[in-house]
């Protein structure tokens, strides 16, 4: 995602480069250029939309959840606890 925001300025910049030539074959390049930036841009949006979108139906579903049974997520919580407890008990004692 870095990477392609880095492009998107690179590209921003090369655009402001681009437009103060006159020439037909750099004004034509821009252009084509500026079609392209502005699939990405479109392409981040729907990106980012979904994303989010997922995110906030996840957080719901989970909340929706623990509502319904907060003592079996407690008790899963506390299981979860002991076993790694455990497992840092037995990782301790393999040592000596």
């Amino acid at each position: 995602m870095n990477d392609l925001k880095g492009m998107v300025g690179s590209a921003d910049a090369l655009l402001s480069d681009m437009s103060h030539s006159a020439t037909e074959g750099l004004v034509s390049a821009r252009s084509a250029v500026e079609g392209a930036m502005g699939d990405v841009r479109e392409q981040l949006g729907q990106a980012r939309s979904s994303v989010v979108a997922q995110a906030r139906h996840t957080a719901d579903v989970t909340d929706h959840f623990v509502r319904a049974h907060p003592w079996q997520v407690l008790a899963g919580a506390a299981l979860a606890g002991a076993a790694l407890a455990g497992f840092i008990a037995g990782v301790l004692l393999n040592r000596r």
